[in-house]
């Protein structure tokens, strides 16, 4: 039986694909969890507009990455918290805040934990092939 991914399922492939699996799996996993539905020609059609326009908005993630991180490799992203006189902060800075202050989209930072301490920190960023390490000063208000 054909069917359209509707989500990316471990082990099967990636959302909007269009796979032959046993009726079985189709019809006691796949469509009743709502992560794929019978591959008819509209389905399909759609599926394939999906993947166009995913590959059309990661290639300009990718050119937003790639040009961003040019832009911030000499310089340092500046956040001001709430800091103790110790140097901890309050509340730890996470990627949305990075991506607010540098420009970048979320998804691109790669962040281990929240950063809990003042000072000059390296955070990863990479989309794609595009790999880079920006420099996050955390200052106190």
């Amino acid at each position: 039986m054909k069917v359209v991914l509707l989500k990316d399922v471990r082990a099967m492939g990636r959302a909007h694909s269009v796979l032959e699996v046993s009726d079985g799996h189709a019809l006691n996993f796949l469509i009743p969890k709502k992560l794929a539905v019978l591959a008819t020609p509209a389905n399909v059609k759609h599926a394939e507009g999906k993947l166009a326009q995913g590959a059309a908005s990661r290639e300009v993630g990718d050119k937003l990455v790639a040009e961003r991180l040019a832009a911030l490799s000499d310089g340092r992203v500046t956040i001001t918290k709430k800091a103790n006189e110790q140097g901890h902060l309050y509340d730890g800075v996470g990627e949305e805040e990075i991506a607010e202050a540098s420009g970048l989209p979320e998804f691109a930072i790669k962040l281990e934990k929240p950063i809990k301490e003042l000072g000059i920190h390296e955070v990863a960023v990479s989309h794609g092939e595009n790999f880079g390490m920006i420099s996050v000063e955390i200052v106190a208000e």
